[in-house]
Order: C-alpha cells, then sequence, then structure tokens
C-alpha cells in the first residue's frame, strides 16, 4: 500500500522504524546496518523529515539520535497508517472481540521496534481468556493480513513481572480494556 503512494523504499523504512513506535530512537549508523543501504541516502531522508519537524535529533556523544515528533501534527495520521500497512491494526480488531475479560494488548518483538517483520508478536494481558476462540481467530487474522501472529496470554498478576523485562522501544501497548488505541493519547 505504501509503496504505492511513497516510491522511496528508504523513505518507507524510516516512516516504519519512527512511527510505529514513537519511543524508537536511531542514529544514522545503526540504521545504515539495519536497512542495508548507504547512509548517504538515509541521511538525505533524515534530514528531510526533520527540516518538515517530523523528527526530532538530539546529540548523544558524537552521535545525533531521531525520533519521531509526537508533537507534529500528523504523528498520529502517520502512525495509523502504518499500522494499517502492517496489518497490526486488523489483527486486533480481528482477535479482541469476545475473548473474555481482556485488559491490554502489547506488541512485541521486530515491530515494536519499528522493523518490518512476517511475524506479529502480541502479548495479551486478561482474565478467563477463551484461548480455543483465540486461537481460532488468530489463524483467521494470519490469512487477512498474510503475516503470522505469535502470541502470549498472561493473567494481570503475572503481567507485571513479565512485562519488566521489556525495555520501552520493545513493548508497545496498541489496546486497552476501553477499547481505545493505547499506543499514543
Amino acid at each position: 500500500m505504501l509503496d504505492s503512494l511513497i516510491t522511496s523504499e528508504t523513505r518507507i523504512k524510516l516512516l516504519k522504524k519512527f512511527f510505529l513506535n514513537s519511543s524508537t530512537r536511531a542514529h544514522l549508523r545503526s540504521l545504515e546496518t539495519e536497512f542495508g543501504e548507504s547512509s548517504n541516502a538515509i541521511r538525505v531522508e533524515l534530514n528531510r523529515f526533520e527540516e518538515a519537524g517530523l523528527l526530532n535529533s538530539i546529540w548523544e556523544g558524537n552521535k545525533k539520535l531521531f525520533q519521531a515528533n509526537k508533537r507534529h501534527p500528523l504523528y498520529k495520521d502517520i502512525h495509523n497508517l502504518i499500522l494499517k500497512e502492517t496489518g497490526i491494526d486488523r489483527v486486533i480488531n480481528k482477535v479482541i472481540h469476545r475473548l473474555g475479560n481482556l485488559i491490554c494488548v502489547y506488541l512485541t518483538g521486530d515491530f515494536a521496534r519499528g522493523i518490518d517483520s512476517p511475524v506479529i508478536e502480541l502479548i495479551l494481558v486478561g482474565e478467563s481468556i477463551d484461548r480455543e476462540y483465540l486461537a481460532r481467530k488468530v489463524v483467521q487474522a494470519e490469512k487477512m493480513v498474510g503475516r503470522k501472529v505469535s502470541y502470549v496470554v498472561l493473567d494481570p498478576a503475572e503481567s507485571g513481572s513479565y512485562l519488566l523485562k521489556y525495555k520501552s522501544t520493545d513493548l508497545l501497548p496498541v489496546w486497552n480494556y476501553d477499547g481505545s488505541d493505547a499506543v499514543e493519547k
């Protein structure tokens, strides 16, 4: 979908990297390694995004780190577009209904770090989760988005200690009990 609107693969990779999880921070050299592209192509796009106000930058030692500007008027729209592009929004909508007392859903793995992946990894926190129903819905969601879905179901009592092992860039809340988007308020 995005590739028909945006012709630059580098630009699409940067949008996914920074706008899926607003906690993601990266510097030029790490992006060069991750994307397998020239630093010049990445630098040009980073500068464009920064000039447009979509990215903020800070210096940490001799490295210039970039991060999405959550205060930009288009941030939420771009974030939602990336969720749609990856299929994460459809997976969440497909699996959360009638599961039991679901409290929240977190995205983990590569997608939480802004890296495109063939696998969507989720953590579901709730009580009395109907695991058979969940398994059927996950299979349907996988067919719908063309990606595998991996998930862990946690009881609220055990979720606190389990979630502590994740850094903010590795754990992204994508749904909470009131049905609202928990990612960016």
